[in-house]
């Protein structure tokens, strides 16, 4: 497994764990009812240093020089290029609240479709790292706003039409979001983000069966899904059906060597 692969599992891993503090929502009953429950919030209070955070020093000496050369800089077509570069660093180095600053800042200066795209992005992925409850409905709030805007270009974007729909779990209606999944696995049945987020969300309101048949329908179509095949292991372990987890956790072990991931694999086994 590539590196970088093993870190999308890794900050996959940690993005579901932040899910399960989410109120909960009963994405699948059999009885066809729906069980919400969820908590009042209040407006955000929200600054423009929400960017601040500490990166690597191995990048922290473009970095400033990149917003030195912000603070100076009048031209808008110039603005919108350092603050694009500025953007991409804080996202490699996974700031992503960072990296969303920046691109909306270039996409003020200079508005194309991609920065559109790259701003809803970024708030996206700040938003599934969040915990404190002003900050998620800020950042989910954004990336709807940015996301939408590419939508209502190309509706056919279910990639981001899933993305918009996670950031509904956290609001004060999470039914929208689950509706939305539904659409598009309507649409189509074998989109691999939006099945791995049903079972999610399943696995979060505790229907650990209904979790596992939707992880056994993403890996069918995409195999190579190694959080899809974790989660499966997990659903299986929480749902006592104990011989289909434990050879599910030896499958997974068998896709990777990140030490990470091996040790969570293997105090799930010590346990079985």
């Amino acid at each position: 497994m590539k590196k970088s692969q093993t870190i999308v599992v890794i900050i996959g891993i940690v993005a579901v764990a932040i899910l399960f503090s989410l109120p909960r929502v009963m994405v699948d009953n059999e009885e066809g009812g729906t069980q919400i429950t969820d908590s009042e919030q209040s407006a955000p209070s929200i600054s423009e240093d929400l960017h601040d955070s500490p990166v690597d020093e191995s990048i922290l000496t473009e970095i400033n020089a990149l917003r030195t050369k912000l603070k100076s800089e009048d031209n808008k077509e110039n603005f919108a290029n350092f603050a694009d570069s500025l953007a991409s660093l804080y996202f490699q180095a996974n700031k992503f609240d960072s990296a969303a600053y920046y691109y909306e800042q270039a996409a003020e200066r200079v508005s194309t479709l991609e920065r559109i795209e790259k701003t809803g992005n970024a708030y996206y992925e700040a938003y599934m790292f969040a915990l404190d409850e002003q900050k998620v409905a800020y950042l989910a709030e954004k990336t709807r706003t940015y996301l939408n805007n590419v939508l209502e270009n190309d509706p056919k974007r279910l990639d981001l039409k899933t993305k918009v729909a996670m950031t509904y779990v956290s609001s004060s209606n999470p039914m929208q979001g689950i509706t939305m999944l539904r659409e598009i696995l309507v649409e189509e049945p074998t989109n691999e983000d939006a099945l791995f987020n049903m079972g999610v969300l399943s696995m979060q309101s505790g229907q650990y069966i209904r979790a596992s048949e939707r992880f056994e329908e993403l890996i069918k179509f995409h195999p190579n899904n190694l959080q899809g095949q974790f989660y499966l292991a997990v659903s299986y372990f929480e749902s006592k059906q104990t011989n289909k987890a434990k050879k599910q956790f030896e499958q997974v072990k068998g896709m990777t060597t990140d030490p990470m991931i091996l040790s969570n694999v293997e105090s799930y086994l010590e346990r079985l």
